[in-house]
This record gives C-alpha cells, structure tokens and sequence, in this order.
C-alpha cells in the first residue's frame, strides 16, 4: 500500500539493496565506537526513507534492548541532534510531536500551528490527531482549544478534524456558489461573516478552491488575498491567507517558510528542521523549485551559508543537490 507520507517529489527515496541488521550494526558502530562516527549516521539516515527507518530502529531495539533515539539523543546534541531525533521518528508522530511543542510553554507559535495545519492532507490530520492522543492522552482538538480563541480557534479546529474534500473532481456551479458566498460574507457586507469564510476555505478540496478563487475575482473584481486582508485581521487571517497559498501553490507556500527561517540574523531551526524532514519525501523537489524562482539563490545555498558543522552536513543531505 502507498503510504500518505510519501509523494511524487521528495529528495529522498527507498534505498535499494536496504539491510536493517547491517544498518543498525553500523549505527551502532557509529555511536558506540571511540567518538561518534556523525558521517556514518548521516549517510545512513539520510539514504534511507522513513519507512526503512522505523525498520532500522524495530531492529536495533531488538538488537541492542535501546532506543535508537534515546541512543541518538545521548550521543549528539543540538540542532544537529533534533534533525537526526526527527529522521528516525515515523510521519504522524512527528507532526503530533511539533504541534505539541507549538503549543508548550509561555506563547504559542501561531506561525507553526498554521504552517502545519494547512499543508498536511485530511488522511495526514487523522494520523496525527491519533499519534498525539496516544502520546499526550489528550485529543489535539483540546490543547488548540486552550491555547486560542475565537475565528482563529474554530478553523483550526475544523482543519484538525481532517474534514477537507480530498477528491481531484472540481465542480464549477460549486464554486460559483462559495464565491457568491465569500463575496456575500465580506466585500457585499457590512461588517463581515467569518464563519462561511471558515466553511469554504477549511472544507473544500484544493482544486476546488483554486476555481472558487477564479469565480470570486470575476464577481468581485478583487483577488481573495485583498478581500480577506481587507476584511479580516490577526491569526486568523494569517490563516486564511496562509490557506489560499496553499491551495494555489503549497511548495511555494513552503519556499517562503523556508526562506523566512534562513533570512535575517539568527536562523529558525524549529521551522526549517520541520519544513526539510516532514517534505524530504513528499515535494522538496518542487520547494527547491519554487524557492529559487522566487528568490533568485538557490535552497541549498542558503542553508550552506546560514548553517555550519554536522548540522549543515545532514541538512544539505536532505536536501539534495544545488540548483
């Protein structure tokens, strides 16, 4: 069966000829050896897909009765050691793990809740919001409730739901409808009715809401962009906006997350260790893409210069090549 984690345009694929028994080997090698081979771990981790991973990690529990993590965890440190925790970690999992951390703490990361929330499919949200029950024995759907409010809450609440049309069929008097209804919500109203905005843009399907859009801009003259920063404010509309990106071009939407977290003093590793694991297998082709179109340098260019040491190694791995 395909997994719901890998797509068409990752960088990183099943290794051939792949052993777990000599993966694991090595790795053990690597950690328990004099110093910590990182090259070795690197090449391993980084050649193998997620699902050759968990294999590795079933298999040097079996092995050696530890937790290839808990092994990784006491041997490495810093970024470095967040990016190879995450390597090993299956997909749900790790997105269950981010949220989690998103929300701890004084202050929530608004950005990284949104960020994750609109990129990830509705067969994607399930597993997740089931791997963070497991792991925090609290539904998803109740730390969000209690770290926001308002319209901002109640569409996060619907996109954890995993409640988005996933089929690849557009219907176009549809369309005309939720565009007759955004534009009846905003622009054609005083004042302005969040919840149908909530409605169309977190429950139809991308394609859909690409034709959605086209019909709002013949009835209304204004793309959906300038409507909703006209009408709307705060996390919410970050959010809504951050939906109609994704909708209309989610790698690109990811090229400017990824560009954001390499800009500027300092370097947002939380985002960008996120952003290069979760789509290594996914679409970081057309992120790299995207990336450069936008912003004239290449991905792999800006983590060579932002970063440095085995951070940078495995980051540049994942990566792929230059462009």
């Amino acid at each position: 069966m395909a997994s719901i984690w890998v797509g068409p345009r990752g960088t990183i694929k099943d290794y051939p000829g792949f052993s777990p028994s000599v993966d694991a080997e090595a790795i053990r090698k690597a950690i328990r050896g004099l110093g910590t081979d990182e090259k070795a771990l690197i090449n391993i981790l980084t050649e193998r897909s997620n699902a050759q991973r968990q294999l590795i990690a079933k298999q040097y529990q079996a092995a050696y009765e530890q937790e290839l993590k808990d092994d990784l965890k006491g041997d490495l440190s810093g970024h470095f050691e967040h990016v190879m925790v995450a390597l090993v970690t299956a997909p749900a999992l790790f997105d269950a793990k981010q949220l989690k951390k998103s929300m701890k703490g004084t202050g929530t990361d608004e950005d990284a809740l949104i960020e994750i929330l609109t990129t990830r499919t509705s067969r994607q949200m399930k597993e997740i919001s089931q791997a963070y029950y497991t792991v925090y024995k609290k539904s998803l759907g109740d730390d969000i409730s209690s770290e926001t409010s308002g319209d901002f809450r109640k569409a996060l609440l619907t996109l954890a739901d995993g409640r988005r049309d996933e089929s690849l069929k557009v219907d176009e008097h549809l369309a005309k409808k939720d565009a007759q209804i955004l534009y009846n919500a905003g622009e054609n109203k005083w004042g302005t009715d969040e919840d149908k905005f909530t409605e169309v843009l977190c429950l139809r399907s991308f394609p859909q809401l690409k034709l959605t859009f086209d019909e709002y801009r013949n009835i209304s003259q204004k793309d959906i962009e300038d409507s909703i920063k006209g009408e709307l404010s705060g996390h919410f509309e970050d959010l809504l906006l951050a939906i109609v990106h994704c909708a209309r071009n989610t790698p690109a939407f990811l090229a400017e997350r990824l560009h954001q977290a390499l800009k500027g003093a300092g370097t947002d590793e939380f985002t960008l260790n996120r952003i290069m694991v979760s789509r290594s297998e996914i679409d970081l082709l057309d992120i790299r893409h995207e990336f450069k179109k936008h912003y004239g340098y290449s991905l792999y260019s800006a983590i060579q210069s932002d970063t440095s040491g085995d951070y940078r190694t495995v980051l540049l791995k994942i990566c792929g090549e230059d462009d």
